[in-house]
């Protein structure tokens, strides 16, 4: 047993490697925000449900189980570097070009093809690895719940790995061909003939199986694998020369030169360009800001400092400059390909680089400023959308001395403000007016926001802008008095004004990200326009809309069990399934109120996630141990089901009263405490729930006696929740509803199952 044991650790390690390693790849081409994300991750979950119910199925009736899983390894071994290099090339393959943009339907199909052959063979090697489990130990029950707690516990290693030490020293292609070499040293060892006699099939497997070893190996060993690296950056950023590529923790940076140009990208996304910025944006930006306030000295630039904006700054008479910016690889990188534009910015003795979170240092320095400048250009995921919430408001305007200016850049047009790009705007607009006094916006193709206490903020007038400019000594290339005359003109503000007229106020908050929903409602129209009245409609999504659509559902399936009582099996499934729903946003639901109020704490987050996994790994083993002595198994399934409503429901009172306090350390220890405590217990009732339905759906008509169909269709199950869960959980309803409206919502959606439990159980009891 111990080959096989070892294998489905290999396997749960391998599956969380490809998947970060895929989902990067993929952030890069697609130039991905939340959506993006949302769409991968749904896609991976969907496949490995297909392929663990549609060709795990097939392990029941096949005769060659061992040979069949092996070849599922082997295959998911060559798939993955292949998967690689399409997410890299297929761009070129479409005719698309390096940063171009792509819609919600090329990405869906494209992510989609591209993770098939590794997402269904690695969701087809848990049905086939639970089925050879139960043949070699005898158990039915307890064999799916061993194999679910092994492939747990190779999660948990990987995504460790994969972490804090591959992604550190190594490129994906090496990554990947580290993960097929063990995979097909671990097929070799379990067809390994001693003891057993030798067969045509499984010797011919065992040979095939050393040849990819030994491919693999000389792959690793050999310069073989730089050079694949190499050739597919090369054809990944066509008409681009690629200087450097790094993983770091954060994210992917790819820097590439056109000419005597340098573009250094994040996660695809053109985030510097040296030595000739984007002049026009840069100082419109600095300068308006700069003249805005009456003796701008101490200023505070949260990312997007390096390669301009503080060359700008620094024009003025100013005594600090602290930048804040997040990775330290962008700046490591910056410095390795110097232009005199960025040594001369980031050597001058005012200007103190801080790695860390911007909102994490906000709240932890001491320090006050006359400028803070947001230089990340709009929230498009919930991660950024900290530094445009109302708290982050009030905090920085608290950071601030009188008179202070808070300043950041939103899309914005001269010629046609769409609907989705006036909620956008007006959003935060809105938020920005409920915590300052005043508010001045500069409309253009970039609209510039101007929140401050300051009473002269709206009254400032071109003039007074070019007389303070003079003053200042200050040498501009496109800020000239024509330009600002034409920039502040009042035929701008007044066209402004009656464009962006709109019912309703809508405030972004940390714990209702409205303007993440309506950020991925703008970039929808511009590359989807036909799915844009989808997301006007989801706008006024609410919980009654939830209600009508749960209770009619709910309804049917009663009905459905009353007339068919041998249906009333498929309770179970519809159990995990719900629960796969409820613990992927719940997680996702932890995750992003921890980063909201702790920053983005890398490993710390890891931590989080890590305490999850052990959780998921704690209830099923304690479980799987005892499941044959468990008699009343119905009963401790829902009382699971119990726990997980009350959780649902609860958590957000439990994380976000402590948060109105966290200044002070003691409130801040504890709750990070209570972090990590619900997410092991989340993860404990994920892991509580699955060797129980196991033992639930085999003991009924459709399940009896079929070990590879009962795995397959529960950890279908379970990944088809997390597949809606995950595409709408971080898209829809936490920016939409807000955390407390989507717990409730999830408290709702496990009543639902509990009651269809109860009729099971009913059902399970009364004589045939």
């Amino acid at each position: 047993m111990f080959p096989l044991h070892l294998s489905l650790l290999i396997m749960g390690a391998s599956g969380i490697v490809a998947q970060i390693l895929l989902l990067r790849e993929l952030l890069v081409s697609f130039m991905g925000n939340e959506l993006t994300l949302g769409i991968i991750l749904a896609n991976w979950l969907l496949l490995e449900a297909l392929g663990s119910f549609l060709l795990g199925k097939t392990a029941e009736w096949t005769g060659k189980k061992l040979e069949v899983y092996v070849f599922l390894q082997i295959f998911f071994s060559v798939a993955l570097p292949f998967s690689i290099y399409l997410c890299r090339t297929f761009k070129n393959m479409v005719g698309l070009t390096p940063g171009e943009g792509l819609g919600i339907l090329p990405i869906l199909y494209a992510s989609f093809l591209i993770l098939l052959p590794v997402s269904m063979s690695h969701g087809a090697l848990f049905t086939y690895g639970s089925k050879l489990h139960s043949q070699a130990e005898g158990g039915q029950a307890p064999s799916i719940g061993r194999v679910y707690l092994l492939e747990t516990i190779g999660s948990i290693l990987g995504g460790l790995l994969i972490t804090f030490w591959l992604l550190r020293h190594f490129q994906s292609f090496e990554i990947a061909f580290m993960v097929s070499l063990t995979n097909a040293f671990i097929s070799a060892y379990l067809l390994w003939p001693l003891g057993r006699p030798w067969c045509r099939t499984r010797n011919l497997s065992f040979l095939l199986c050393l040849v990819y070893t030994l491919l693999f190996l000389v792959l690793i060993l050999s310069p073989l694998s730089d050079r694949i690296h190499r050739f597919s950056l090369q054809q990944q950023w066509k008409g681009l020369t690629v200087l450097h590529n790094e993983n770091s923790i954060y994210g992917n940076l790819t820097v590439t030169r056109r000419g005597e140009q340098y573009t250094f990208f994040t996660d695809g996304v053109p985030s510097i360009t040296t030595p000739v910025p984007d002049l026009a944006s840069i100082e419109d930006l600095v300068h308006f800001s700069m003249l805005f306030h009456e003796r701008p000295s101490s200023i505070l630039v949260l990312s997007g400092g390096a390669g301009g904006v503080i060359h700008e700054i620094l024009k003025y008479a100013v005594s600090k400059v602290d930048y804040v910016e997040l990775d330290p690889l962008l700046l490591t990188l910056i410095k390795k390909y110097p232009t005199p534009l960025t040594q001369s910015e980031l050597s001058d003795p005012r200007v103190k680089i801080h790695h860390t979170d911007g909102r994490l240092f906000l709240q932890r320095t001491s320090e006050r400023y006359d400028l803070i400048l947001i230089g990340i250009p709009s929230p498009q995921e919930l991660q950024t959308n900290r530094l445009f919430s109302e708290e982050f408001f009030d905090m920085a305007r608290k950071r601030m001395y009188p008179g202070g200016l808070l300043v950041f850049t939103l899309p914005g047009s001269l010629t046609y403000i769409s609907p989705e790009l006036k909620r956008f705007n007006g959003c935060l607009l809105d938020t920005l007016k409920r915590v300052f006094r005043h508010v001045r916006v500069i409309p253009g193709e970039t609209n510039l926001y101007f929140g401050s206490d300051a009473e002269t903020l709206p009254r400032l007038t071109p003039q007074d802008l070019m007389k303070r400019l003079e003053e200042r000594k200050v040498r501009t290339h496109l800020f000239t008095r024509n330009y600002v005359e034409y920039r502040l003109h009042e035929r701008w503000q007044r066209w402004y004004e009656e464009s962006m007229k709109r019912e309703g106020v809508h405030i972004n908050s940390d714990f209702k990200p409205l303007a993440v929903f309506f950020s991925l409602s703008y970039w929808t129209a511009l590359f989807s326009p036909p799915l844009s009245p989808w997301f006007a409609w989801f706008s006024g999504l609410n919980l009654t809309w939830f209600l009508w659509l749960l209770v009619p559902l709910t309804s049917i399936l009663v009905l459905l069990f009353f007339k068919k009582p041998a249906l009333s099996g498929y309770a179970v499934p519809y159990a995990i399934l719900t629960s796969g729903v409820t613990d992927m946003i719940l997680d996702l639901a932890l995750l992003f109120t921890f980063q909201t109020l702790f920053g983005y704490l890398y490993h710390q987050i890891g931590l989080l996630i890590t305490v999850f996994m052990v959780g998921v790994a704690l209830g099923s083993f304690g479980v799987t141990r005892s499941l044959d002595r468990i008699r009343n198994a119905v009963g401790l399934f829902l009382a699971s089901e119990l726990a997980l409503i009350l959780f649902s429901a609860l958590l957000p009172t439990i994380l976000t009263f402590p948060a109105r306090h966290l200044e002070k350390p003691a409130i801040s220890v504890t709750l990070f405490g209570m972090f990590l405590l619900m997410s092991l217990f989340c993860g404990t009732l994920v892991g509580f729930q699955f060797p129980l339905s196991a033992k639930l759906y085999l003991g009924t008509r459709s399940g009896k006696g079929k070990v590879a169909h009962t795995a397959g269709l529960l950890y279908g199950a379970d990944l088809v929740g997390g597949f809606f869960g995950g595409l709408l959980g971080g898209v829809l309803l936490l920016p939409v509803l807000g955390l407390h409206r989507t717990c409730l919502a999830l408290a709702l959606l496990k009543a639902s199952s509990l009651l269809l439990l109860l009729m099971f159980r009913r059902i399970q009891k009364s004589p045939p």
